[in-house]
C-alpha cells in the first residue's frame, strides 16, 4: 500500500492561486470590517444637501432691512416732502371730502378755524360730515412738527400765509 497524501492542488497555477487569495481575501475582509466598524459615510459632490447649514442657506431671506441711523436724531422732512409722501394722494385729487391743495374756495372755512385746530386734526386725525382724515396723514412714522409743515405747505398754497413750524430744541443728554 503506498501512502500518499492527496491534495487538491494538483498544477504549480493553482499552488499560486491559492497563495495569491490567501493574502488578498484577508486584507479585503479587514479592510470592510473596518469600515463597517467606523461607520464613516463617504460623501460624494452634492450629497450634503440635507446638513442643516445647506438647509438654513436655502432659506435665507433674500433681502435684509437696515435700520440705518437708528442711534442718532433723525432729521425732520420740510412741508413739501411730507405733502408728496403722505397727503398728495387724498388732497392732490379731493379723495374722501379733501380739500384739493390750491382750492382757495374749499380751503377758506379751513384756514378761518386757526393753525392750531387744523394741526391738531392733521395730527390726530378728524371724522367731519365731509370727511375723513386718517391720523398724519395714514402714515404713523410721521412726527407731529413734519405734520404742521405739510398743513402750513398745503394752507400757503391755498390762499393761506402761515410761518412754518421750526424743530423743536433736542432734549438736553442724560
Amino acid at each position: 500500500m503506498s501512502e500518499q497524501h492527496d491534495s487538491p492542488i494538483k498544477t504549480p497555477q493553482q499552488l499560486v492561486w491559492i497563495v495569491v487569495l490567501s493574502f488578498v481575501v484577508p486584507i479585503f475582509v479587514i479592510v470592510l470590517l473596518v469600515k463597517y466598524v467606523v461607520g464613516a459615510k463617504v460623501t460624494g459632490a452634492g450629497s450634503d444637501a440635507m446638513t442643516p447649514e445647506a438647509i438654513a442657506e436655502r432659506l435665507r431671506p433674500v433681502g435684509t432691512v437696515s435700520l440705518a441711523g437708528a442711534s442718532g436724531p433723525r432729521a425732520l422732512q420740510s412741508g413739501e416732502a411730507v405733502y408728496t409722501l403722505a397727503c398728495t394722494a387724498c388732497h392732490g385729487a379731493g379723495i374722501a371730502g379733501a380739500p384739493k391743495t390750491g382750492d382757495a374756495a374749499a380751503w377758506a372755512p379751513r384756514i378761518k378755524q386757526g393753525y392750531d385746530t387744523l394741526v391738531k386734526h392733521a395730527v390726530e386725525g378728524f371724522k367731519g360730515s365731509a370727511g375723513v382724515m386718517p391720523a398724519k396723514g395714514g402714515n404713523a412714522d410721521l412726527d407731529p412738527v413734519e405734520v404742521a409743515r405739510a398743513v402750513v405747505y398745503m394752507v400757503n398754497k391755498s390762499g393761506g400765509s402761515l410761518k412754518e413750524p421750526e424743530a423743536p430744541a433736542p432734549a438736553p443728554a442724560k
